[in-house]
């Protein structure tokens, strides 16, 4: 399940794919069965479903995935949100109690889940408060994944802010990587490294069957 705010749903990409279709193309070559789940549906692929809400605070996505996690009970949430709380003027700490809080809601609503969580990109040349409260956000996601690591939860990062990720001058504003979608495509990588992290820990398990229902198959999924 992708989860987070506009670059999640796919913004500012050609195809509104986003990072998507390059991390579902990696996690395949490299032997994985992949079923994107979420409420929503954005982008050319096939299996465009997403749980992305552009411009959305974290504790506005907690809301979302109260309705979307239980209904899919997915095995690897990848989120990536934040940025829009420092635009709001939320604040870092606003930021990463309400990440610790969406964690553990997550983990507790889908019992094999695995967490990866992105920092926020960062760009050197926009609004300086935004991008300020951004880094100190990531300094805080990076040591509660360190905390959640120490404590044996199914938690890894996706560094989005270290070199693999997109350049700091292909960013078209402070909430979307720009260059086309070279930027997505980096992104899509750093996910991949992170999600073999978790699966080199042996995190990754199959996904629970859900009970049969309308337009789902045997698995619960679409």
């Amino acid at each position: 399940m992708p989860l987070g705010a506009s670059i999640t749903y796919g913004e500012g990409s050609s195809d509104g794919n986003g990072y998507r279709q390059y991390l579902r193309d990696l996690l395949t070559e490299d032997g994985h069965i992949v079923d994107y789940v979420g409420t929503r549906s954005h982008g050319t692929m096939g299996d465009n479903d997403v749980e992305g809400w552009p411009g959305l605070r974290i504790d506005q996505l907690a809301a979302k995935a109260e309705a979307s996690v239980p209904a899919y009970l997915p095995n690897l949430v990848l989120i990536d949100a934040g940025t829009v709380n420092c635009l709001q003027d939320a604040g870092p700490d606003h930021a990463v109690d309400r990440m610790l809080e969406l964690i553990n809601y997550i983990r507790g609503a889908s019992s094999r889940v695995s967490v990866v969580l992105s920092t926020l990109l960062v760009s050197d040349n926009k609004n300086n408060e935004t991008d300020d409260c951004a880094r100190k956000v990531n300094d805080q996601f990076r040591s509660l994944v360190l905390d959640q690591l120490a404590l044996s939860r199914k938690v890894v990062l996706a560094d989005m802010d270290g070199p693999g990720g997109p350049e700091v001058d292909a960013l078209v504003d402070t909430m979307r990587p720009g260059d086309g979608d070279a930027g997505f495509e980096k992104m899509a990588a750093v996910w991949f490294d992170s999600i073999r992290d978790a699966a080199s820990r042996g995190w990754l398990e199959a996904p629970q069957v859900l009970p049969s229902s309308p337009g789902v198959n045997s698995t619960g999924r679409n």
